[in-house]
């Protein structure tokens, strides 16, 4: 069964109904119990690092959340700020993050000297750095909806999994035993997002 965490923020209802168009059993979590029958979650996110970080730690979840990926190791997929939250921190806020991936999140003003539009909003290309089943089927020419004004700068290059060009190339994607962020919106791309969904609910447990 897959989870879509609830806690206030993201686009819960087009990840359910995606699940659901797929006949792949999934529910809405929206208290800490629920967690303990999940075998795999989905961390959606919109708006600030701070403000996510503040709906996540007041929903309850916190404390089975860290249990469920930590010591269960259950696949996670962070989403836009889903993903952000899972570092040490991001420079948009002022709070801690989840700290399951040694990496900070950072301005795209320090990126790249070139003048670029923030946020990035819209379609880009994803390069996949490293094979993984994630990405099955979407090594060639997939494109996905971005909108964010911050990018994940991760601690190591064996935790990338796709690049994106916006002004520099910038991490898109990262995996860490059990744990996945993608900073695009999969909920918002069509097919190549489908598709994406789908490899997460295949991957083993």
């Amino acid at each position: 069964m897959i989870g879509i965490l609830d806690y206030g923020l993201g686009n819960v209802g087009a990840f359910y109904n995606i699940y659901k168009r797929l006949n792949i059993p999934v529910c809405i979590v929206t208290d800490a119990e629920k967690i303990d029958s999940i075998d795999r979650l989905i961390l959606p996110g919109v708006g600030s690092f701070d403000w996510a970080m503040n709906r996540l730690s007041s929903s309850g979840m916190l404390e089975e959340l860290n249990k469920a990926v930590l010591d269960r190791e259950i696949p996670i997929l962070g989403v836009c700020v889903g993903m952000q939250m899972m570092a040490q921190g991001s420079d948009e806020g002022h709070l801690k993050g989840l700290g399951w991936i040694d990496a900070s999140v950072r301005n795209f003003s320090e990126l790249t000297n070139e003048k670029i539009d923030l946020p990035h909003m819209g379609w880009n290309d994803v390069q996949v750095y490293k094979e993984h089943p994630l990405f099955k089927n979407l090594e060639k020419d997939a494109i996905f909806y971005f909108l964010h004004s911050y990018y994940f700068q991760e601690g190591s290059d064996s935790q990338i999994m796709s690049r994106t060009d916006y002004g520099e190339v910038f991490t898109s994607s990262i995996f860490k035993g059990n744990i996945f962020g993608v900073q695009f919106h999969p909920e918002k791309s069509h097919h190549w997002g489908v598709q994406l969904l789908k490899n997460f609910s295949e991957l083993p447990c």
